[in-house]
């Protein structure tokens, strides 16, 4: 295969991953707190030694989209939702994780948690209790949860710092590499569900790009494929 087929070939890859990762971002257009992808390509040229050099595509990289999706009105005492930036503190089999998404519910011992049971934490990283005599729960824009008057906790909501990455895992959630702080800027809104970042329509729009763009790329493999087995022929009769 000369230089031409191995640059297509990396570029159809390419263009694989980035399809996954388009359907899997219209997949999630409605899930709670969900954050688009996407592919970034980028050029790989290696120097080869009395030829020319190889040029290869690589479209490896994902890249996360942190704009707020819309807030929408639930109505329910555990429903919560970060206005700015900032992120719900869980406690994990895996370890502390992230998320936006802040559907929330006291389990059968009274502790926070999430859709999948992970207890979610006060701004000092201990989990949140809430008594079953509770009544009348309000949580104000700093997390703090009263019922009745009387102060429960607060809802911790942090931000990474300084030269800290978190690092995206499946669905709405993600683990930090390096220290967090609390949200300065960040306010919660009870009753209020943050809704997926997705943008549904250029989604499809991209996916429409990719598989021309894809399909293209197999015509010309094909004709170069066809082009090879002629001169081959050509050359042994």
């Amino acid at each position: 295969m000369d230089n031409a087929g191995y640059t297509t070939l990396t570029r159809q890859s390419g263009l694989m991953r980035e399809m996954r990762v388009i359907a899997n971002n219209i997949a999630n257009s409605a899930t709670t707190g969900f954050k688009q992808e996407g592919v970034i390509f980028s050029e790989y040229v290696s120097p080869i030694e009395n030829s020319d050099s190889v040029s290869m595509a690589l479209g490896n990289t994902r890249n996360t989209s942190l704009e707020q999706g819309a807030l929408t009105s639930t109505g329910g005492a555990f429903d919560f939702a970060i206005e700015g930036d900032g992120y719900f503190w869980l406690d994990t089999p895996r370890g502390e994780r992230f998320t936006r998404a802040g559907s929330f519910a006291p389990n059968a011992e009274g502790d926070l948690v999430n859709m999948q049971g992970y207890r979610v934490l006060d701004a000092g990283g201990a989990p949140i209790f809430i008594p079953p005599d509770a009544h009348n729960l309000s949580v104000g824009g700093d997390g703090t949860i009263s019922s009745n008057g009387r102060a429960l906790g607060q809802i911790g909501v942090i931000e990474p710092s300084e030269g800290t990455q978190l690092v995206r895992e499946n669905g709405v959630m993600f683990r930090a590499e390096g220290d967090v702080l609390p949200a300065t800027s960040a306010k919660i809104a009870q009753g209020f569900l943050e809704g997926s970042n997705v943008d549904a329509i250029g989604q499809v729009s991209r996916m429409i790009e990719v598989q021309r763009a894809y399909e293209l790329g197999q015509s010309f493999m094909e004709n170069e494929n066809e082009r090879m087995q002629n001169a081959l022929k050509a050359f042994f009769k």
